[in-house]
């Protein structure tokens, strides 16, 4: 393709609203444009990286015996009520105006529609279906690029089975074919175990990318490979051992004393001391969580021990429930359900609220006064904590999911109505797997992981060119023809070639602009070498340069590429 008559607008200074690398260098490469919040047009040359994605990704597909179909994003609002996740995506999902449809953010629910219409005998299973397709999601705060928008593309399959056997079959292909895929694009990740979210299902894997640009935050163990979405990370949790002697309880006058630290600073005690107190609301009922010290609530894990939707209480709830304002709310009076951490499992001598503003309790134990107390897991693990598998510390850090694979069992056949017959002639719910790949964060992620401080260094699969062939100074006759020779042998040879055959572009835009683009070889055509019959060649990624006669050109790239 030549460079003067392809629309690749690159950037020479950084864009305002870009903050991330991935982001920065999309819109200097001319690779993507904003068109608002969360809503990015591919150009040309962005628009060929999604499709070779999208190419690798249909082998694998393709090898699993997936099928592709291509379903539409606008879909009747009904079909997702059959499931209850309108509610559940709230104003995450679009509507259409006259509510009558929305506009699909998944299509687990067109799948169920069509499976329940067609697979109804034990001997249409299994089946592998998916489609790469345009989803939407009203992000309130879409940032980071194409990493977080509103309109975005996914691979999205499913599976159908007639037993969990089966679906254990099922999801091990998707997961083998995963990391194909992602070693194919030229990406570094790990996988994580996960927690379904909205989705549902039982189990659920991650596939992440570390990056300070992500979203997510995962906990993983160099030692042995542990690794987990932070939502259901587990550690070996530091206990306290409990005191020999069990003071009674007093009350301590803390004027202006909210938090843990402050707390810690008046009392002159370490916060392993102290006893947090959150209320929420369960069913109409408050329920009171309490941590040691500084920990962090994990509210996917509190929300698997409730079993049910909760919300944090409100400020003007706080008082009518405790008599109280947080920072001084504590389990003793408390009349309604207490679970603790099991941190604090039968600990004594804690400091907590006393559910009176501008005092605390002192000398609690949690065996005694609170006998109907339950413990659970429900702390949000941290760095430099002991790995539950091999004790080694853990590592805390944020990171960019590319992937998610479910198994879904029965929620949506179930509710549906997708049933197939088995051999015996009864009915039973199909059993469903989801997994979903975001295609433009595959780019981003690629990116991140394969830039300097000049520009992208494609990996070459991903790479929109193979070969960036620069004419140096096209005016003069024997520079342009030779150009143009070689630009011909390069396609003859099946490379992908961009030639920037500008000639009004001096030498130094042109490298600047070739590095900022990233392609993995660059061909430089220029007077000093073509009295020897030579033309100088660049690898972007490890700036190496060497001059190489033209007649062995093509076998000097191929040995690079191959």
């Amino acid at each position: 393709m030549r460079q003067s008559k392809t629309f690749i607008p690159t950037l020479k200074e950084v864009p305002n609203e870009a903050t991330v690398q991935s982001h920065i260098l999309m819109l200097r490469a001319g690779m993507v444009r904003s068109l608002g919040a969360g809503i990015y047009s591919f150009l040309p040359l962005g628009y060929k990286v999604v499709k070779k994605v999208c190419d690798i990704i249909r082998k694998e597909m393709e090898s699993i015996e997936g099928q592709e179909f291509h379903l539409p994003a606008l879909n009747p609002r009904e079909i997702w009520e059959e499931t209850n996740r309108v509610e559940a995506f709230g104003d995450t999902l679009f509507h259409i105006k006259n509510r009558d449809y929305v506009l699909a953010p998944t299509h687990e629910e067109i799948m169920t529609w069509h499976a329940r219409r067609v697979l109804k005998s034990y001997k249409d299973f299994p089946q592998i279906w998916y489609q790469i397709q345009t989803k939407f999601r009203n992000e309130p705060r879409p940032r980071s690029g194409v990493l977080r928008g509103r309109q975005f593309l996914m691979k999205d399959a499913y599976s159908f089975d007639i037993s969990s056997e089966g679906l254990d079959i099922s999801y091990e292909k998707h997961n083998k074919a995963y990391h194909r895929i992602f070693d194919s694009c030229g990406l570094q990740y790990f996988v994580v175990g996960a927690s379904s979210g909205a989705m549902g299902g039982s189990g659920s894997e991650e596939f992440m990318v570390p990056s300070d640009a992500g979203e997510d935050t995962v906990a993983h163990c160099k030692q042995c490979g542990y690794s987990a979405n932070i939502e259901i990370a587990d550690a070996i949790p530091e206990l306290t051992n409990r005191s020999d002697e069990s003071k009674t309880v007093y009350e301590i006058s803390t004027p202006q004393v909210k938090s843990i630290d402050e707390l810690c600073a008046f009392l002159q005690i370490t916060e392993e001391h102290c006893a947090k107190s959150r209320v929420y609301i369960v069913d109409n009922s408050p329920v009171l969580v309490l941590m040691q010290g500084n920990d962090e609530v994990n509210e996917t894990k509190l929300g698997k021990t409730l079993g049910t939707p909760f919300r944090p209480a409100h400020h003007d709830e706080l008082q009518e429930i405790t008599g109280a304002d947080a920072g001084s709310i504590g389990p003793i009076g408390f009349t309604g359900r207490i679970i603790a951490d099991r941190r604090l499992k039968d600990r004594n001598n804690l400091f907590s609220g006393a559910n009176k503003n501008d005092f605390h309790l002192g000398g609690i134990d949690l065996t005694r006064d609170i006998p109907t107390l339950e413990y659970n897991d429900l702390r949000t693990v941290t760095s430099g904590e002991r790995c539950i598998r091999c004790n080694e510390k853990i590592g805390v850090f944020t990171a960019i999911e590319l992937g998610h694979i479910f198994k879904l069992g029965t929620k949506y056949s179930a509710a549906m109505g997708a049933l197939f017959t088995d051999e015996k002639g009864d009915e039973h719910p199909i059993i469903m797997g989801s997994y979903g790949i975001g295609v433009e964060r595959v780019i981003a992620c690629h990116i991140e992981q394969h830039h300097d401080e000049r520009g992208i260094v494609w990996d070459k699969s991903l790479a929109p060119f193979q070969v960036h062939l620069l004419g140096l100074n096209m005016k003069k006759d024997i520079i342009r023809e030779t150009a143009e020779e070689l630009y011909t042998e390069l396609q003859n040879a099946g490379f992908e070639v961009l030639f920037d055959d500008r000639t009004d572009a001096l030498a130094g835009f042109k490298f600047n602009d070739a590095d900022l683009l990233g392609m993995p070889v660059q061909v430089i055509v220029g007077e000093k070498k073509l009295p020897e019959q030579k033309v100088e060649v660049k690898f972007r990624k490890t700036g190496e340069r060497k001059d190489v006669p033209m007649d062995q050109l093509i076998q000097e790239i191929t040995n690079y590429l191959s």
